[in-house]
This record gives C-alpha cells, sequence and structure tokens, in this order.
C-alpha cells in the first residue's frame, strides 16, 4: 500500500518534472522508479505477473478507446490490418526464427512465444510521447488505430506458444481460428456491455456514479471475455467505441465530468503501470543477473530485429502507397523514421514476459525461460527510453509538415454546422414564439455568434458568461433545445467517415461548456 501511495505522488512530481523539461513522463517514471528500486532501503515488493494486465490494461485501452471512433476504424481499415495484425505476425515470424537459429537451447515453442511477447507496441507509451511533440494527426491516429488491437493478435499467438511449450506439443494453424473467434466473441461482449452501461446510465441519476460506471465496464468485460477464452482487448475498445456511438447530445454534464474523470483515471494509472515496469527490472536484473552477459549476443541481434522489421514493413508500405488511399500514411521517409521510432513496447510486453511459467507439465525447467525474460526487458528498455528520450529531438529535426491546420479547419466548420443548425431549431421552436421579439432577436444574435465561442475566440470571456447565466429561464430553456441540436450535428459528424473524432470532441466540449453555463 505504501508503494502505491508512493507511485501515486510520484507520477504526479514526474508529470511536473516532465512539462517543465519537455520530456514524456511515462518513461520518466520508469527510470525514477527503476533508480530507487536498486536502493538499499528500497523494499522488496513484487507483483503477481498474472495481475499486471488485468489490473492496467483495461483502464488505459478504455481511456485511449474513448477518443476515437468507429468511423476512424471503417477508415484506417487498412492501417489496422497491416499495422495491428500483419506486422504482428511478420514481427514474431522473424523474432522466433532468430531466437530457434541463434540459441540452440531455445525450443520453437518458446521462440514463438518470445516473439508474441516483444511483438506489441504499447498504445499507452506511444500516446503519452507523441501528444507531446507536435506530431502530425495523421500519424498519431494511425498509430492509435495500431495500438488498440495489436495486442490482441499478440496474446493469442502468446497463449498458445506457452501451452505447446508447457505440454511438449507444437504451435499450429490453429491459432488462426481461435483468433477470429474469440475476436467475433469479444466483440459481441463489449456491444452487450455497452448496452448494459447504457441502460443502467438511465436509471442512475448521480453523475459521479454514472462516470464510475465507466471505470467498472472496461474491468467487467476484460475479466468475462478472458473466462471465456475470448480477447479481453478487443472487448474493452469495442466497449469504449459504442459507448461513444451511443452518447446522446443532452448529456453534457455526463460527458465533462467523465472526460475531467478520465483524465485523472489515465494519468494514474499510467503513472503507477510504468513505475511497476520500473521496479520490476530490478528483480529481472537480480534473477537473471548471472546468464545476462552469456545473453547478450542473441539479445542484440533480437534488438535490432525487432526495429529493423518495423522499418521494413513501414518502407514496405511506402512503396505500395501508405495505409490509406486518400490520407498516405507514411507519405514520405520522414514519416517512416518517426513510425519506425514510435514503436514503443511497454506494459504488454513485461506483463506477458514475467507470465511465462516456470516449469513444464513434467515438472522440468521451463526451457531458457531466462533468455525470453531478459531478452523481452531489453527490447522493452531499447524501444522505450531510447525513442522516449530522443522523439521530441528527432521531431525537431525532421520538421515534418504541420497539420494543425487541417484539424483546425474541420473545428471550424463544424462550428458553423452547429451554428446553423442551433439557429433553425431556435426559429422552429414553439417557446421562442411565447418570447417578446427583443428577446427572440437577442437570442437569435446569441446563437449568431455561436461559431465563434466554439471556436475559441476571444468573444467567450467570463462577463460574458456571467451575463448569459442571469438570463431569463425561458430563453435558457430556447438555447438548451438550439444547443441540444447544435449537439446531435456534431455527433453525427463523428460518427461519419472523414471526421476526425478530435475535431469533433473539441467542438463538443465547447458546446457541453456552453450548455452547463445556462443551469443555474
Amino acid at each position: 500500500m505504501i508503494l502505491l501511495v508512493g507511485l501515486l505522488f510520484g507520477t504526479v512530481l514526474v508529470v511536473g518534472i516532465g512539462e517543465r523539461i519537455r520530456l514524456p513522463y511515462p518513461v520518466l517514471m520508469l527510470l525514477f522508479s527503476a533508480g530507487f528500486a536498486f536502493l538499499p532501503f528500497s523494499p522488496e515488493i513484487r507483483i503477481d505477473p498474472e495481475l499486471i494486465l488485468p489490473l492496467f490494461l483495461p483502464p488505459l485501452l478504455f481511456a485511449a478507446a474513448q477518443r476515437s471512433s468507429w468511423s476512424v476504424f471503417r477508415l484506417r481499415w487498412r492501417s489496422l490490418v497491416l499495422l495491428a495484425v500483419l506486422l504482428i505476425v511478420a514481427t514474431i515470424a522473424v523474432v522466433a526464427g532468430l531466437a530457434w537459429w541463434i540459441v540452440p537451447a531455445v525450443g520453437l515453442p518458446s521462440a514463438i512465444a518470445l516473439g508474441a511477447i516483444v511483438a506489441p507496441p504499447d498504445p499507452v507509451a506511444v500516446e503519452a510521447v507523441a501528444g507531446k511533440v507536435n506530431m502530425p494527426r495523421r500519424l498519431v491516429s494511425t498509430l492509435q488505430t495500431e495500438g488498440l488491437f495489436n495486442d490482441a493478435m499478440a496474446i493469442v499467438v502468446f497463449q498458445a506458444a506457452v501451452a505447446a511449450a508447457v505440454s511438449g506439443g507444437d504451435v499450429g494453424w490453429e491459432i488462426v481460428p481461435a483468433f477470429l473467434l474469440g475476436a467475433a466473441g469479444a466483440g459481441l461482449l463489449g456491444l452487450g456491455m455497452a448496452w448494459l452501461v447504457g441502460t443502467l446510465n438511465r436509471f442512475v441519476p448521480n453523475l459521479v456514479a454514472r462516470s464510475a460506471t465507466t471505470l467498472v465496464a472496461p474491468y467487467a468485460v476484460y475479466l468475462l471475455a478472458e473466462e471465456l477464452h475470448c480477447s479481453g482487448v478487443v472487448a474493452v475498445v469495442v466497449t469504449a467505441l459504442e459507448l461513444g456511438r451511443r452518447a446522446r447530445p443532452q448529456d453534457s454534464e455526463e460527458r465533462l465530468t467523465r472526460t475531467s474523470f478520465w483524465e485523472v483515471v489515465e494519468l494514474l494509472t499510467t503513472g503507477v503501470a510504468f513505475g511497476l515496469v520500473g521496479i520490476e527490472m530490478r528483480y529481472v536484473i537480480e534473477d537473471e543477473g548471472a546468464d545476462l552477459l552469456g545473453f547478450v549476443p542473441g539479445i542484440a541481434v533480437i534488438c535490432a530485429a525487432v526495429l529493423l522489421v518495423r522499418f521494413s514493413w513501414m518502407m514496405g508500405i511506402l512503396k505500395l502507397g501508405g495505409t490509406e488511399r486518400r490520407n498516405k500514411v507514411p507519405g514520405s521517409l520522414k514519416e517512416v523514421l518517426v513510425l519506425t521510432w514510435c514503436g514503443m513496447r511497454g506494459l504488454a510486453t513485461l506483463a506477458l514476459a514475467l507470465a511465462l511459467p516456470a516449469t513444464t507439465a513434467s515438472g522440468e525447467p521451463l526451457e531458457s525461460r531466462n533468455f525470453v525474460i531478459a531478452a523481452a526487458c531489453a527490447v522493452l528498455l531499447v524501444t522505450l527510453v531510447g525513442p522516449g528520450l530522443t522523439l521530441p529531438w528527432l521531431m525537431r529535426r525532421l520538421r515534418l509538415p504541420d497539420d494543425r491546420a487541417e484539424l483546425e479547419r474541420q473545428e471550424h466548420a463544424l462550428a458553423r454546422r452547429a451554428q446553423r443548425v442551433a439557429l433553425e431549431a431556435m426559429e422552429s421552436s414553439g417557446i421562442a414564439q411565447k418570447l417578446p421579439p427583443e428577446r427572440r432577436a437577442v437570442l437569435a444574435k446569441r446563437m449568431s455568434s455561436l461559431h465563434a465561442l466554439l471556436e475559441g475566440d476571444a468573444e467567450d470571456d467570463p462577463e460574458k458568461m456571467r451575463r448569459l447565466r442571469q438570463t431569463l429561464e425561458v430563453m435558457d430553456q430556447v438555447q438548451r433545445e438550439a444547443l441540444d441540436a447544435a449537439r446531435h450535428e456534431v455527433l453525427e459528424a463523428r460518427k461519419s467517415p472523414g471526421t476526425d473524432p478530435e475535431a469533433a470532441d473539441v467542438v463538443l466540449r465547447r458546446l457541453d461548456l456552453r450548455t452547463v453555463t445556462l443551469e443555474r
């Protein structure tokens, strides 16, 4: 308990340090906690490896998926197939082949398990790093799409490889139907959980309780999916995407409360998770210390292979014209370098490595377990610490074209669209007709400047908000109806292909804030 409290306070401190020196706080948290773990007075606390993924993966995946939408996946399905499935398979194949060839003591099942452990980049690390370096939005969106589902494929292969290593059997093609069936079942569970959460929220009036439901849901659907031998990763992501699709225009306060709630949850969970990764490094080094020097050549080859496979794959996609027809990613060698550098391993890699059983079914030690764990931790450090600390420098040197203008263009277009629908709703409102003409004129003027408020112009000042809160109740009600119509339009736009969810969320948040100011 003391360790947990220390990690929570440490996260807050490290976030502040990271903001000042412009470095990602998850990487700093890992380094600081690893350094602390080696101090003589540091307590020896070990975490059950089987608890790492169930504790940290559901809320972090849910938080990341909330920032996306079904339309993004429909638009970027090629990215999903090429990066979250085929690249994972290619990485597993290359790493397994090299490990089997270079280290004679490693059997094929253990080699495949190693490939599955080091294959999936960590979506949490990537988002935490990419969000601080003004990376082009199209690259961030591609990395988000890759990161949300790549763990699913890797975990299925890992489980099959471990079962074969323990039983002495082989890894066969049954992995493919197992993955497809597990993903399909998880998708159904995610849809069902989203429906259940929506139904519960209609009966629970308390805003905080409704926000708390969204914290329980990812844990519940993840554990249920794993119990039914489905993909917990897919189930959590589908739950978050479906809840976003079911969002209602009138839930302004709930959205604002939930957004703030999840910002805190995500920050603290990320900090604690990477803090534990750093602490576990001490025990890995202590446990494998006698053999580490002998592992160095093989580990170096594995680390180089992980980086080269990702670079080669991105180069191949570039030569073929990018992942998407309308929006080429990567579109240049510079973008290939960035996407390669952002292949950071993290929580899933460490958790899977530590979850390797120590013995086989016959009671004999699992072959080359020490090498697999040491190689996995080395890949984690090489792909996370180095790129995490140098990505800001790399982005400054590459000077990629800034696509924020496109994001601002979408924000402006959505703001104008919301204003048009708000004016139409106000003009057709029966309640508005009960107001004196001069009051209707005031409302019309305010709705006519709605786009400026949504675009964040200086018009949206505290004094204006204060005066708005003092208007008559009937005027407030008319404005609520108009703003409800505007929110409905933005939510519909968010579901359509071609609309960046981030642009829609910016406009929607400003609409929600505008509505909250009407409450007395």
